[in-house]
């Protein structure tokens, strides 16, 4: 699957998978051939990290 290169809209695209696809982000990546850490990063740059909690960026 090809992500949004814009943080915003990748933020809204995995959040939105996290909600209604996947049980975790772990599960998320590994389904979607995804690097966690990059993805991790490329949304840290933008202000958000991973709430495992409520399995989300925030």
């Amino acid at each position: 699957m090809n992500l949004p290169k814009d943080p915003y809209m990748l933020l809204s695209v995995v959040n939105m998978k996290l909600r209604d696809e996947y049980p975790t982000l772990s599960d998320l990546c590994l389904s979607l051939g995804i690097d966690e850490d990059e993805l991790k990063q490329k949304l840290s740059e933008a202000g958000y990290s991973y709430n495992p909690d409520t399995n989300s960026f925030i």
